[in-house]
């Protein structure tokens, strides 16, 4: 497999994991408030749940899913719910120096299950597949590819979304500038959920 004929998949994931979504918005917000440090397991979650998610819908895993919408819906609205959850926390957050060490950032866990809730990243998974069947030899070279190409290239968004977050931190003084940024990062994260539901 040559550097051009993988060069649209490339471009594909990076543009796919780079523009701003849920899994972002939480990236910049756990920067933020966390660090960089304390949110990698966040941010591993992520990229590993996008990665196996890519290679699920590679393998024809998905398929099961398109075949019966109550599961899309159940998927939907797990996927709502736990978003909700998460803005909702963001939100009553303050200052990361008036919280004692009782708040902790989202786990791996937490990470991967956010994707794999998320029909907006199924159908980004989806869309991979189909376009890119032809560069693998079989559904399980091709799920190694994808996989191996969203958590790289999530890995890296991810990365970058979270040090803007440890930035912006840099700039916050007061408490007021905190509740304006926490709040702020609940309202994109909870509009996220939007397109879910189009």
């Amino acid at each position: 497999m040559s550097a051009l004929s993988i060069a649209p998949l490339v471009l594909f994931v990076t543009v796919a994991t780079i523009s701003p979504g849920g899994a972002t918005t939480l990236a910049t917000a756990s920067g933020a408030r966390f660090g960089f440090v304390r949110s990698t397991p966040l941010l591993a979650g992520i990229a590993v749940g996008l990665g196996a998610l890519a290679a699920a819908a590679a393998a024809g895993l998905a398929g099961i899913l398109l075949a019966a919408p109550f599961l899309q819906t159940g998927m939907k609205t797990i996927g709502s719910a736990y978003l909700l959850w998460l803005a909702i926390k963001i939100a009553r957050s303050g200052a990361p120096v008036t919280n004692d060490g009782a708040v902790l950032p989202t786990t791996f866990i937490g990470g991967a299950g956010l994707l794999l809730l998320n029909p907006k990243a199924w159908a980004m998974a989806l869309g991979a597949a189909a376009s890119f069947a032809m560069l693998g030899e079989g559904p399980l070279h091709l799920a190694a590819l994808l996989g191996g190409a969203f958590v790289l290239a999530a890995s890296v968004s991810l990365c970058l979304w979270c040090a803007a977050g440890v930035l912006l931190a840099r700039l916050l003084k007061t408490p007021a500038q905190w509740r304006l940024l926490n709040v702020s990062m609940a309202i994109l994260l909870a509009v996220s959920i939007i397109p879910m539901w189009r």
